[in-house]
């Protein structure tokens, strides 16, 4: 993705940035004021999925959105370090970096398994932890299958991600891609996916994230994490079903579960004024704003 060119009509582009902080060249938004609260996105995603998020949690937070490395707007500096733990810990370093100290981390699927990774591991914790449809696991269903897929086609074919790139990211299949994981979404929403889907770089970091995964390491550590932690889940998501978060509340000590009947693996995206809600008056209940 090109700033120069995709950023103009790039939802929340007023409040953008762009930090040079090693190893990666950061895409950010920020808006409003009060206790900082980062919002991290899921795989194959960017900031525009916390689109209509922002504005609401910025009516009491200092919202802070960032691209992961190499998707969106932010450029990879290190291809070795898109895994779980190296993320977790560039953007700690990161967010230490700017003076922004995360009174809570809110992710979105892989974001939501980052968030839990960051929460365990910085000093100061941050006060809470929100995971919408964190994946905490491998997905299932059609995501299951194609996502593992196109992981082993990355480390076969170097030429993978701009194969699909340029016979994905048709209309029909982007449709039928987020429908694969219970959401629906509204024609604008679906043509920002497909503007990501269509650009290779996006598309290559999306891959070499994947291909890097692991969540040994955090399920192990779940039963240690004591922060606050609310997991959210639609009942349609056919990615991550809410199992994954009973589960996760089942092992952790101080974490709880929100359904939302109606909504599928993108519920922030499908209904985002009920899970902001939601996940203020968590918030609050936690001191947190």
């Amino acid at each position: 993705m090109e700033w120069r060119t995709d950023g103009a009509d790039w939802p929340n582009n007023q409040f953008s940035r762009f930090v040079r902080h090693r190893p990666h060249y950061w895409h950010v938004q920020q808006a409003g004021a009060g206790p900082v609260v980062l919002l991290l996105h899921g795989t194959g995603g960017s900031t525009h999925s916390w689109r209509d998020m922002i504005p609401l949690l910025a009516r009491n937070y200092t919202v802070v959105a960032l691209d992961l490395p190499g998707q969106g707007f932010t450029r990879m500096g290190a291809r070795q370090r898109c895994g779980l733990d190296n993320m977790s810990t560039d953007i700690a370093g990161f967010m230490a970096g700017e003076g922004l100290s995360p009174a809570a981390i809110i992710g979105h699927s892989a974001g939501g398994a980052i968030a839990l990774r960051m929460a365990g591991r910085m000093d100061p914790a941050p006060g809470a932890v929100v995971g919408i449809n964190a994946a905490l696991s491998n997905f299932e269903g059609a995501a299951g299958t194609l996502f593992p897929m196109m992981a082993r086609m990355l480390s076969l074919n170097p030429f993978t991600a701009s194969m699909f790139a340029r016979f994905t990211a048709t209309e029909s299949n982007v449709k039928a891609l987020i429908g694969s994981t219970g959401s629906e979404l509204t024609p604008e929403g679906l043509a920002l996916y497909r503007r990501l889907i269509s650009d290779r770089h996006h598309v290559d970091a999306t891959l070499t994230m994947m291909a890097q995964w692991s969540l040994e390491g955090l399920q192990a550590d779940l039963p240690e994490i004591c922060v606050p932690t609310l997991f959210v889940t639609g009942d349609k998501d056919q990615a991550v079903p809410p199992r994954v978060a009973e589960s996760a509340v089942a092992r952790m000590p101080r974490a709880e579960h929100v359904r939302f009947a109606a909504l599928g693996h993108l519920a922030h995206e499908e209904a985002p004024e009920a899970v902001a809600m939601s996940i203020t008056a968590f918030l609050r209940a936690q001191g947190v704003g």
